[in-house]
C-alpha cells in the first residue's frame, strides 16, 4: 500500500472512531457501554449499541462493526477476548451472565449521525424522547441528514399533513432500519465489496513480505 494510500486510511479510520454515538443506552448499560468501548475502539472497531437483558439468566449483548459497517465472526471473537476479561474486573453486573458480542444486523439501530447519511433512501423506524410536533414515533425513508437533525419522509403521513421532517438526532431514545428487499440487497453488496478487499489487503501484504528486503536471509538463518 503506498504511503498516500496508508495516510488516508489512517485518517478515516482516526474519523471513524471519533464520531460519537448521539443515541445511547441508559442505566447498567450505559456503563458497561463506558467500559466497553475503549476497549472496542482500541482493537479497531466500533461501539453500535449495548443491551443487558434476562436473556438466558442475564446478557450482556455488544454489538460492534469495522468501518465499513461489516463485521465477522472472527471479528466477535477478536472482541470478545479482549473485553471479557475488562468486563470482570470492573464487576458491573452483580450476576453471572453471558457476553454476547454481534454484529449490528441487517436491521440495525442508527447510533451515529453518519448512519442517517449512509442508509439514506431506507425505511426506518424512529422512537422520539422528546415528540416533535406533538409525536414520538415515524416511520419513513431516510434522506439524510441537516446539521444535527436527520432528515425524514414520512410514509404515514395523513392527507394534509406535511411528510417530510426534521428530528432531532439526540432526541432519539431509539432509531433503526425497517428490513426490505432493498436493504437486503445492499447489504449483500457491501459484504462482498469487503471480502473482494480482505482479500486484496492479503495478497498485498504477501507481496509486501516476499519482496521485503532482508526476508530471505532471515528465513535461512532460521533454518540453520
Amino acid at each position: 500500500m503506498a504511503e498516500s494510500q496508508l495516510k488516508t486510511f489512517a485518517a478515516d479510520s482516526a474519523a471513524f472512531q471519533a464520531e460519537p454515538r448521539l443515541i445511547a443506552e441508559p442505566g447498567l448499560s450505559a456503563r458497561v457501554a463506558n467500559v466497553a468501548e475503549p476497549v472496542i475502539e482500541q482493537l479497531g472497531y466500533r461501539l453500535v449499541r449495548v443491551k443487558v437483558s434476562s436473556a438466558d439468566g442475564c446478557t450482556v449483548q455488544i454489538m460492534a462493526e469495522r468501518p465499513d459497517g461489516s463485521m465477522t465472526v472472527e471479528d466477535c471473537e477478536t472482541v470478545s477476548r479482549a473485553l471479557s476479561p475488562v468486563l470482570d474486573v470492573a464487576d458491573l453486573i452483580e450476576r453471572a451472565y453471558r457476553l454476547e458480542i454481534s454484529s449490528p444486523g441487517i436491521d440495525r439501530p442508527l447510533v451515529r449521525k453518519s448512519d442517517f447519511d449512509r442508509y439514506a433512501g431506507h425505511l426506518a423506524r424512529i422512537e422520539m424522547e422528546i415528540p416533535v410536533n406533538g409525536r414520538k414515533r415515524f416511520r419513513g425513508q431516510l434522506a439524510g441528514t441537516a446539521g444535527e437533525m436527520a432528515r425524514l419522509h414520512r410514509d404515514d403521513a395523513s392527507e394534509g399533513e406535511t411528510a417530510d421532517v426534521l428530528l432531532p438526532i439526540a432526541d432519539m431514545s431509539e432509531a433503526k432500519l425497517v428490513l426490505t428487499d432493498e436493504l437486503v440487497k445492499e447489504a449483500l453488496r457491501r459484504e462482498k465489496s469487503a471480502k473482494r478487499e480482505a482479500k486484496a489487503a492479503k495478497r498485498q501484504e504477501r507481496q509486501h513480505r516476499r519482496h521485503r528486503p532482508g526476508q530471505a536471509g532471515h528465513a535461512a538463518n532460521r533454518g540453520d
